[in-house]
């Protein structure tokens, strides 16, 4: 089993567009998307759920005042201020303050407060046009820290195991921060696709220090290459001086957009861009290949 983790930093270089034609082209593979706070791969996938599980993600405090005996050893003890002083002199948890870490319920001398679960989100499995699809949604206002992503792989890594499938194809969190990390934990293989622009090649570069941070591989897929020559040829040197490979350098091209509208891959259309996208997507199996003894077939 080989998984690939496609990941860009910089939002908007075209992460998700290229991860749906991998997606497209993948064989004998799951399909994951690690972005739960604003998914969109399920728009070309058009996936028909199978199994939904709601995600907890902790705890939150809820107190009783018909319980509370007005002692204010909650509000003293609190440390993230969640415990509110009203004007009636009574008290109430802002739900949005308190962490669930369970001080005032344990203080509290007549038990008013008890910690409840916290939904975070759902998670799902689906059948999509392109295979087997796992996938989840933050609820709003919702923090991702990285444990419905760790989820997520953990789940895709019991359904590749359990079919015998030879790949995991990740659509990683956008940024660079933890969810980041978790996206990355574990791959066998980073694709990196990145734009010529200053913050795009600013972002690229911290997130090619986290892989090698991990020792993980990267690839790189330079998208919209013609917008800025300069850019690109700083892209490349940088690549060359971490010898990172680079596997595809895409035009900008509004056949991408005209994919989208029909909820298609660019794979699947006539464009040139889909040939430069097949050519880039059998690099990366042949990395696959060479690098990982796990693989029999591809």
């Amino acid at each position: 089993m080989y998984e690939i983790v496609i990941i860009s930093g910089k939002g908007g270089t075209g992460k998700t567009s290229v991860a749906t034609s991998f997606a497209h082209l993948l064989d004998r593979g799951v399909i994951c998307d690690l972005d739960v706070d604003a998914p969109d791969l399920h728009i070309i996938l058009e996936p028909k759920n199978e199994l939904h599980t709601e995600f907890i993600s902790g705890y939150e405090a809820e107190l009783s005042q018909e319980t509370c005996s007005l002692c204010g050893l909650c509000y003293d003890k609190c440390k993230f201020g969640a415990v509110i002083k009203t004007h009636e002199n009574s008290f109430k948890i802002d739900s949005l303050r308190c962490e669930g870490c369970g001080v005032c319920a344990e203080l509290c001398p007549t038990k008013a407060i008890k910690l409840t679960e916290k939904k975070s989100g759902d998670w799902y499995y689906s059948k999509s046009r392109f295979g087997p699809f796992i996938h989840a949604l933050l609820l709003p206002g919702q923090e991702n820290s990285g444990r419905l992503v760790s989820l997520l792989k953990q789940k895709s890594r019991e359904y590749a195991k359990k079919e015998k499938l030879d790949f995991i194809l990740y659509d990683g969190s956008p940024g660079i921060g933890c969810p980041v990390i978790s996206s990355i934990s574990g791959a066998d293989l980073v694709v990196a696709v990145v734009e010529p622009s200053p913050s795009g090649r600013h972002d690229f570069v911290r997130v090619a220090d986290l892989c090698e941070h991990f020792g993980i591989p990267v690839v790189v897929l330079i998208n919209k290459a013609d917008i800025n020559s300069s850019e690109t040829q700083a892209l490349k040197t940088f690549c060359k001086e971490r010898k990172y490979k680079v596997i595809a350098e895409l035009p900008f091209s509004h056949d991408v957009t005209m994919a989208m509208v029909k909820k298609r891959a660019i794979t699947e259309t006539e464009s040139p861009l889909g040939k430069i996208l097949i050519s880039a997507w059998n690099e990366v199996k042949e990395i696959a290949f060479s690098k990982s003894k796990k693989i029999n077939k591809l």
